[in-house]
C-alpha cells in the first residue's frame, strides 16, 4: 500500500539528504576525513549538538556547482522511486558561501540536478531558501535579501531553520519581512526542540502560512484551535523527531491528534539518512502507528501539494495526478 502511495514532501533540508555514501565518495574526491561523524553506513551523532556538526561536516564536501547538482539529482531520484512526485528542499546560502561558492552557482547546481531528476522521473521541485537561526538577524536578513531578488525562478520561498533556542523569533521579522514583499512563500522552524510558545510567537511575528514540525503546540489545547482555525499548515517529520527524542515513541507522537483536531497536517523526511528515514518511511510510520489507509495517506499529500509553494498551473497537474 505505501509504495502505491503518491507522496509528496515539503520539509527537506538539501545537505542533510546526503547519504553517508556520497559523502564518504566526496570525502576521498577531497582527500577530507569524516571519520568523526560517519562510521560504516550511518552518519554518527548523539545529541542535536552534534547532529549540527555531522551536518556541516557533510555540507562542506559539497564544494562546486556539479557536487550541488549530484546531490539534488541523487535526492530527487530517490525519493521519486519511492513513489514522490513533489518535494521542495530548503537550501542555505550559508552553506555555499561556506564551501567557498557563490550563491549563484550554487543555486545554479541545484537546479541543475532538479532538472536531471525531472527528465529522468518526472518529479517536480522548488527550492526553499533558509536563513540559519544561530548565526543571527544579521545573516538571517541577508538570506532573505538573496531570495527576494530571485536568483533563480525554481527559488519560491524563504524560512528560517537552525537552533529554534537562539533568539526571539522578532529578532528576525524584518527577514521575513523582505522575503513577502517579495512574493515569496513563507515558513518556519518552530516548536521542534522548544515548546508551544515557539509556535505561537512564529504566528504572531513571522505570519507564515506553514510551520516546519509545530508538534509542541500540542502542549497547548488553545494553540492547536488557533492553528486550525488559520489554516496553519504543520511540516511534521516524525522519524526526525523521535530521533531527536522530542518524542519517545510513535504512541506518544502528536500527528494523528493535531489531525484529528482540525490542524492541516503533512509528513516530510527532514534530514533523511541522518535520522533513518526516507518519505517513504514516513508514511508508514504514519500508518502503521494509526491504521492509516491509501485514501487518508493520499490526503495528506494532497494538504502538502496545497500548501505547496508553486505556480497554479503546476499545482493543478501534481493534485491531477492524486486522482
Amino acid at each position: 500500500m505505501i509504495a502505491d502511495v503518491k507522496k509528496a514532501e515539503l520539509h527537506c533540508h538539501i545537505e542533510g539528504a546526503a547519504s553517508p555514501e556520497l559523502v564518504k565518495a566526496q570525502a576521498v574526491k577531497y582527500g577530507a576525513d569524516v571519520s568523526s561523524f560517519i562510521a560504516g553506513d550511518g552518519y554518527v551523532w548523539s545529541d542535536f549538538t552534534e547532529f549540527l556538526h555531522a551536518y556541516d561536516g557533510a555540507a562542506a564536501l559539497f564544494r562546486s556547482e556539479e557536487d550541488y547538482a549530484a546531490l539534488a539529482q541523487s535526492y530527487l531520484e530517490g525519493i521519486a522511486a519511492e513513489n514522490a512526485i513533489y518535494a521542495e528542499i530548503f537550501v542555505s546560502p550559508d552553506h555555499a558561501l561556506a564551501a567557498g561558492l557563490s550563491p549563484e552557482t550554487y543555486f545554479n547546481g541545484l537546479a541543475s540536478g532538479i532538472g536531471a531528476a525531472r527528465a529522468s522521473s518526472g518529479i517536480e521541485c522548488r527550492m526553499i531558501v533558509v536563513g540559519i537561526r544561530h548565526l543571527g538577524a544579521e545573516k538571517v536578513e541577508a538570506a532573505a535579501r538573496i531570495a527576494a531578488d530571485r536568483p533563480h525562478p525554481l527559488i519560491t520561498g524563504f524560512g528560517m531553520a537552525g537552533e529554534e533556542r537562539f533568539g526571539r523569533v522578532s529578532d528576525f521579522a524584518r527577514a521575513f519581512d523582505i522575503a513577502r514583499d517579495a512574493g515569496l512563500g513563507i515558513t518556519i522552524h518552530a516548536g521542534e526542540l522548544d515548546g508551544a510558545d515557539s509556535v505561537r510567537n512564529a504566528l504572531d511575528h513571522v505570519r507564515p502560512s506553514r510551520i516546519g514540525h509545530g508538534v509542541r503546540a500540542i502542549e497547548d489545547p488553545d494553540l492547536v484551535q488557533r492553528l486550525a482555525e488559520e489554516g496553519v499548515v504543520l511540516e511534521v517529520c516524525p522519524g526526525s523527531n523521535l530521533a531527536l527524542q522530542v518524542f519517545p515513541d510513535m504512541a506518544t507522537h502528536p500527528f494523528d491528534r493535531l489531525h484529528r483536531a482540525g490542524v492541516k497536517v503533512t509528513l516530510s523526511s527532514d534530514d533523511p539518512p541522518h535520522f533513518h528515514s526516507s518519505i517513504a518511511h514516513e508514511y508508514k510510520l504514519a500508518a502503521d502507528a494509526w491504521g492509516y489507509d491509501a485514501a487518508k495517506l493520499t490526503g495528506f499529500t494532497r494538504t502538502a501539494i496545497e500548501a505547496a509553494f508553486v505556480d497554479e498551473p503546476t499545482r493543478a497537474i501534481l493534485l491531477g495526478q492524486l486522482a
